[in-house]
Order: structure tokens, then sequence, then C-alpha cells
């Protein structure tokens, strides 16, 4: 077995089958099982998962490796939520995936969200005292949420009320997003 940084991690990675933003999915999937990460991507069915480009262009397709019905929540040691606003305003209406994104929470693992993700975070109730960044269209809905603070910033990571939580605004954050997410898997 090689020695890579996050063997023997488990990343948990949710989305809806249609509308994830493709590099906010891909690249941070990537980067993590490179250095070791078993990841699994649950969608919410097992067709694969069209993503797209800048909410609009078709990407890659992409077979999830489970289904939210079939998932256990408690096997996994990080929850990723990627963005793409269609993706992201349809998980938040899973009843699963909030369910997941509660039980992380509450648990203390530590939650990564990009660009639109974090609405998912607003829908769980799960913001409070937080600080963090996201897409500017959510910066509203965070602080309804609760959070402490948002900020425009590349990359937030946040320990208060019991979980870490890290966040970035857009796939141009994917590289400083990616490398927080790899540190807070680490310390979990």
């Amino acid at each position: 077995m090689s020695d890579k940084p996050l063997n023997g991690h488990r990343v948990l990675v949710l989305v809806t089958n249609y509308g994830v933003e493709q590099d906010e999915l891909l690249v941070p999937v990537r980067r993590l099982r490179e250095n070791g990460a078993d990841v699994t991507v649950a969608a919410v069915s097992s067709d694969p998962v069209q993503t797209l480009v800048g909410d609009k262009d078709p990407g890659e397709t992409v077979e999830p490796t489970t289904t939210f019905d079939a998932l256990d929540p408690g096997a996994f040691q990080l929850l990723l939520l990627p963005g793409g606003t269609i993706n992201a305003d349809q998980l938040r209406l899973e009843s699963k995936a909030l369910e997941t994104v509660k039980a992380f929470a509450s648990s203390g693992r530590p939650i990564a969200a990009i660009c639109h993700g974090p609405w998912a975070l607003v829908e769980a109730d799960v913001l409070n005292g937080k600080t963090l960044t996201s897409y500017p269209s959510l910066r509203t809905d965070v602080r309804n949420a609760g959070a402490k603070e948002w900020v425009d910033e590349e990359v937030v990571s946040d320990g208060a009320n019991g979980y870490t939580l890290v966040t970035s605004r857009t796939p141009k954050d994917l590289d400083a997003f990616v490398a927080a997410v790899d540190k807070a898997l680490v310390g979990s």
C-alpha cells in the first residue's frame, strides 16, 4: 500500500443527478483520491450524474457510487457538498441529504461546501454561529440561517459549534478549497 496522506480516510459527496457544477465535483474527487482518500459519490438515484459547466453547458457524466437510500452516513469522516445552482437547489429538498448533513454536524465530523453547496446547510439548520463564504448570492440566506458572518474569501475554515466547516466561493477557489478539505480530513 502506498503511503499517501489521506489513506484510510473516507469522504462522502452528496449530489443530485443533474446540475452539479462539473469542476466542483470532479476536481475535489480526483485530488482526494490521488491523495489516498476513499471517495463515495452518492446521488438521488443510480442514474448517471449529469454535470454542468457554468450552470448551463453539459459537462461530463459521472456514475454514482451509491444512492441516498442505500447510504450509511456513519461510515464516512467528511461530507463534501459541491455546488451548481440546480444541484444545490434540488439537494436542499432531499430529506435524506438533509438528514446526512445534520448527522455530520451533530457528530462533530467536518463538512465542506463550495459555491451554492451551503444551501443544504441553510436548509439543515446547521449554520448557527459559523463564519463562512459561498457564492455571493447566498450571503443573505446564510445570515438568515444564523451564521455569525459571511465573508468574501477564497476559503474559510470554521470550527465553532462542534464541527469544522470548510467553504469556498466558486470553482476559481478549488485549489485553496481542496487543500483546506485535506487539512480538515486529516484532523478528523
